[in-house]
């Protein structure tokens, strides 16, 4: 982009930039029309809460209302568990589930527990493994409790002793064959393996199992297992093999390292035998040149027979992806009443901004779908055409320069679906924004869905010779914030940004309560009105909040519960902890110290350089000095990328005679120094004046980029 224009516009920006958008709450509240009865057959919580976002349809409602606007100022600590023993060594992501009130939930560190919902002490602890990994929540059922690990074990554990009953593993080996399209001795069929995620979920003798690693090339597999035994019932390969449906959407053997991971778990509908699960984005991630097609069944929602794994029905939501938009939300069922007519609706869409809102029979789209000509680029193979569903969408879907979406200087950059090739291009919604996997809600009393959204960017390569194919640019800033959206028009009714990004596990419960509960990077909980979002109590927990809170009932006293542990993403210091909270009208047990909250600026992270004066463009700092070759993609290329100096001195920046390119050194976003175009061999110098901290990048190789600390 036009150096000129770049500054205009940010110059523009510049007064409002950081500040948060004014919530879209002036003047009368929007109104509220209740949705028709949900289908019972989903299985909808009362005092228990026993599945991942509580029943089959995802829906993360509870019918419970004794904490209510009316009274949720007087809720409290009820209780406080360290379930390892106040460690903060791992993030977590389980969301507890509550059976006769028992919670059950897993950590990292690969222990399940079962704990009274009264008093917080264990009843049980079982380990599953050594090889931490993500754990996003147990099911329920036949008396048992069912896990994964890292090790690629699935579990059924005694749910009154937490005795291992049996044990399965998968993604092995054994796995190919004729019927999958692999060779017998690699069920991978050439990418790395790939490690058991999401939540698992329970229905009817069956529990089904997602997997993660597109990122690494593993092709992705769905799993249902018999309850009783761990067998494998049905396998659902998701880059689909030779002579199956969809595998002449792939280029060669691009498949077998296809990727498509389903790694957030499904949603059941019951009476019509379906299974709703939605995979990743295809691999290489940004690079599609190796993959022609439209690589099926990547960012796409399968219906698949409950009890065969046979495809029903499915919709891609973007084609042939090289922005790793993949939509892999926890898909939501609703009933709802749209002009005058009952219609069985599959909700699906995160990451891009915007929902499609799909018939639950056949996959149509209840508000139409634009197939819309978008920028092409032939290196990339790009799909001329993408899908846009009708509505609006619930959070921008380009970079602005009056919120954190603001890019950073010099960088190319466009909105949705702009192509990259070797030049890192900015777009929004990036990688991590959007609404990305964050566990969402439906009320029934005002008809809306409630999803939290990430205003972050994200720096788009092929990730070709050492480049960073979802970088997000060194310096910019992060935020979020929380919409309802009304299903029936497909319409966002008020959005609310505000300073946490919150859409990397930041789940929200409703209640008949007319209360939503939601947590943040910084370990606030936060319960808010369903009608306007109004923050009408908050808590602090001890650690970052990324997992949904649930409700329960206990001896006719409701609580709220939620695992506060922290995150790795998008906030690489959020705080983490082990920390597992009960709260209910009275408590007594006080909040959790503050701890120190994320950094709201992707911060440069190096050591600190003291003692040195002069910054080395195109170069990375090693062993206490500059590299003695040029480099033109890393995003530490600036010797040394962390510089400390009081204030009144002069740095000097200096393009070496040896470098075959030229530099330029430009401060954002306060514009306090711009070194000019620096031929190699050429040099300049800043007084540093005011103390305050001061990032800059190569205006010719924007991803370098640097900090200075003046104090």
């Amino acid at each position: 982009m036009d150096r000129r224009k770049f500054l205009a516009a940010a110059g523009a920006g510049a007064a409002t930039a950081m500040a948060p958008a004014a919530p879209a709450l002036a003047g009368e509240p929007p109104k509220a029309v209740p949705a028709p009865p949900q289908p019972a057959a989903f299985r909808p919580p009362g005092r228990d809460f026993p599945k991942v976002c509580g029943d089959l349809g995802n829906q993360n409602h509870s019918p419970l209302d004794q904490i209510s606007r009316r009274t949720v100022g007087r809720l409290g600590g009820a209780w406080h568990l360290n379930l390892e023993g106040g460690s903060t060594e791992q993030p977590q992501q389980s969301t507890a589930v509550v059976q006769n009130g028992v919670l059950y939930v897993q950590t990292s560190q690969q222990n399940v527990f079962a704990v009274d919902g009264g008093t917080g002490a264990v009843k049980w602890k079982t380990n599953v493994g050594a090889k931490p990994t993500n754990m996003r929540g147990v099911a329920l059922g036949e008396g048992k409790v069912f896990s994964t690990s890292g090790s690629n074990i699935v579990y059924g554990l005694d749910q009154r002793t937490g005795a291992v009953v049996w044990q399965k593993q998968l993604i092995t080996a054994d796995e190919g064959g004729a019927d999958s399209g692999c060779d017998p001795t690699n069920g991978q069929c050439g990418g790395l393996t790939g490690t058991l995620a999401g939540a698992v979920v329970y229905h009817d003798g069956l529990i089904y199992v997602g997997m993660e690693g597109s990122t690494g090339g593993a092709r992705g597999r769905a799993y249902a297992l018999k309850a009783a035994s761990g067998e494998i019932a049905w396998t659902f390969w998701s880059a689909p093999g030779t002579g199956q449906f969809g595998n002449d959407t792939w280029a060669g053997d691009s498949w077998k390292t296809g990727g498509a991971v389903p790694w957030i778990h499904p949603a059941i509908d019951p009476t019509l035998g379906l299974v709703y699960w939605t995979f990743s984005g295809p691999y290489p991630r940004t690079d599609g040149s190796s993959r022609a097609g439209d690589n099926l069944f990547a960012n796409s929602i399968v219906a698949l027979d409950a009890k065969t794994g046979e495809r029903r029905w499915h919709f891609q939501s973007v084609h042939h992806d090289i922005w790793d938009l993949d939509n892999v939300m926890a898909p939501l069922l609703l009933d709802l009443r749209i002009d005058g007519k009952l219609r069985k609706v599959v909700v699906y869409g995160s990451k891009v901004g915007m929902y499609y809102i799909l018939d639950r029979r056949t996959g149509e789209a209840i508000h139409g779908i634009e197939e819309r000509p978008v920028p092409q680029d032939v290196r990339q193979l790009t799909a001329p055409t993408q899908p846009f569903p009708g509505g609006e969408p619930f959070c921008p879907q380009e970079p602005r320069f009056d919120n954190a979406t603001r890019p950073v200087p010099f960088y190319e950059w466009g909105g949705l679906y702009t192509p990259h090739w070797d030049r890192a291009t900015v777009i929004f919604p990036g990688a991590g924004g959007g609404g990305d996997w964050m566990q969402q809600s439906f009320s029934p009393y005002t008809g809306w869905i409630y999803v939290g959204y990430g205003l972050i960017n994200s720096g788009y390569s092929n990730a070709r010779g050492g480049r960073v194919n979802t970088s997000r640019p060194l310096g910019e800033y992060f935020a979020g914030g929380i919409a309802a959206v009304d299903p029936r028009t497909n319409k966002p009714v008020w959005n609310k940004d505000g300073e946490w990004s919150l859409a990397h596990g930041n789940g929200i419960l409703t209640t008949a309560g007319r209360i939503m509960f939601q947590g943040g990077p910084d370990g606030l909980l936060h319960a808010m009105n369903d009608e306007t979002g109004e923050v009408l109590w908050s808590f602090q927990t001890g650690a970052g909040v990324h997992t949904s809170p649930i409700a329960y009932e206990i001896d006719g006293v409701q609580y709220i519960a939620v695992l506060a542990g922290g995150n790795g993403l998008p906030y690489p210091d959020i705080p983490r902890g082990d920390h597992l909270w009960a709260f209910k009208l009275g408590g007594t047990v006080a909040p959790a110290p503050t701890p120190t909250p994320p950094a709201k600026r992707n911060d440069i992270r190096a050591a600190a350089v003291t003692g040195v004066t002069t910054v080395t463009l195109g170069r990375v700092w090693s062993n206490g000095a500059p590299g003695a070759t040029e480099n033109l993609v890393a995003q530490n290329a600036m010797a040394p990328q962390h510089l400390r100096v009081p204030a009144g001195t002069t740095v000097t920046f200096v393009n070496p005679a040896s470098n075959a390119s030229a530099h330029a050194a430009v401060a954002f976003f306060d514009n306090e120094f711009d070194t000019g175009v620096l031929m190699p061999g050429q040099s300049a110098t800043h007084v540093f004046a005011t103390p305050g901290t001061y990032f800059y990048n190569d205006a010719i190789y924007p991803q370098n980029t640097g900090k200075i600390v003046v104090y």
